[in-house]
């Protein structure tokens, strides 16, 4: 009978994992959550060894079923069907099993997939293969990792909710909008051991989604990031990104005063180095191999006599360190960028921090779900509002980039 593990396709299911990792991808294909929030371990960890299993029968919700063993145990699911929903259409079928089963292995997913044992609308399919809204996925029997639990991890996941809650400037069900302080990188690299797309794991549902990201910030730039909470989401809002249909406006402290108060940059940026090896982005030409074209609005919104200049900017196009590329190549570099800065001999007045002054002040997006737009405005981080101060900025002050053009 279904559930209890004696045909072969069971049996195979209890067979230790072969210890291959999971594939991890970023934005709206991003690889399947590995925690539950129901969970207060650090998330679900391969199943290696074939441990008892518990029969279950399947949740009228399309979840998993099973029930857990004693501490250690893993968990056996039953045989069932369950329907793409709207929100997973788009999904590749291996993605589309780690987000409903979370403690599933990824050698696991590959061995139901590839014996057949798994059918979408009762025909056998890869795991690449992607799945649209309304079909009726068959499951085979499952062995489930149990999760992990402790105090730690809990403790931990916790304060990490806690604080994404604190820098939260907009959220609905579909999305949110987050103050990203300066230093907290976007994304995972080299030496880095906190980043916002770590702390989102934290964020899991019970339906095993973890909020995405859609769009970078450079770690040294702070202000509005945008987070889908569902895969829907995700795509619909990336979308909103390459159709240009998302107004963004930047807030700058540049080195002295651009002559022409309100402009257009356009150039070609091609990936470089500096001095140092480390990679910058540089003026291309046009055809250069490697170039993209990026457009800029900005405009003069308040000066400091002739020393320094507050800037709004309006990027048209999203390239890697586009505004701070563009504002060197217009001869007017951001305060404190420690990569473009190249003014020699220049003094930083007393009372501003030599630190990066960027600051992605506000977005407009259409929603997601409704197509109405949301409109979300980050405050000015603690140095900048230092600087502003001393500076005698007022921030209420009329910003002229909201005249630019959007193209």
């Amino acid at each position: 009978p279904a559930g209890r593990g004696q045909g072969p396709a069971a049996k195979a299911a209890r067979r230790p994992a072969a210890g291959a990792e999971r594939e991890r991808v970023i934005g709206a294909e991003q690889a399947a959550p590995r925690r539950a929030k129901a969970w207060t371990g650090e998330g679900a960890a391969d199943a290696t060894s074939p441990l008892p299993a518990k029969t279950a029968k399947a949740s009228a919700g399309g979840q998993p079923a099973g029930v857990a063993g004693e501490a250690g145990e893993s968990v056996m699911t039953a045989v069932q069907t369950v329907t793409v929903t709207p929100d997973e259409a788009g999904m590749r079928v291996d993605r589309f099993l780690e987000a409903r089963f979370p403690g599933l292995s990824f050698s696991h997913i590959q061995r139901v997939v590839r014996k057949g044992e798994l059918r979408v609308n009762g025909k056998r399919v890869e795991t690449k293969d992607r799945l649209e809204a309304g079909q009726a996925v068959r499951i085979p029997p499952l062995s489930l990792a149990p999760p992990k639990t402790g105090p730690r991890a809990s403790k931990a996941d916790e304060e990490t909710r806690a604080y994404l809650r604190s820098i939260t400037l907009y959220e609905d069900d579909d999305m949110m909008v987050i103050d990203k302080p300066m230093g907290l990188a976007v994304q995972g690299g080299s030496g880095m051991t906190n980043h916002v797309d770590k702390m989102l794991q934290a964020l899991t549902d019970e339906k095993g989604q973890t909020p995405r990201l859609v769009h970078r910030l450079d770690r040294d730039t702070s202000g509005c990031l945008v987070i889908a909470k569902t895969r829907f989401a995700a795509s619909a809002l990336a979308k909103s990104f390459r159709s240009r249909d998302t107004r963004k406006v930047y807030w700058a402290l540049v080195a002295g005063v651009p002559r022409v108060k309100q402009g257009r940059i356009s150039t070609y940026l091609a990936k470089g180095e500096d001095d140092e090896g480390d990679a910058k982005m540089r003026v291309a030409k046009h055809g250069e191999e490697g170039a993209s074209h990026a457009v800029t609005y900005y405009a003069v919104v308040e000066t400091a006599a002739q020393k320094l200049a507050w800037l709004s900017l309006k990027p048209v196009t999203g390239r890697t360190h586009q505004l701070r590329a563009h504002t060197v190549h217009i001869g007017h570099p951001i305060v404190g960028d420690p990569k473009y800065f190249d003014i020699e001999n220049w003094e930083l007045p007393g009372g501003i921090q030599n630190r990066l002054h960027l600051l992605a002040r506000r977005i407009v997006i259409p929603h997601p779900r409704t197509g109405k737009p949301i409109d979300v405005t980050a405050p000015l981080p603690p140095h900048m509002r230092q600087s502003w101060n001393l500076l005698g900025f007022d921030t209420a002050r009329y910003d002229p980039i909201e005249e630019a053009p959007e193209a």
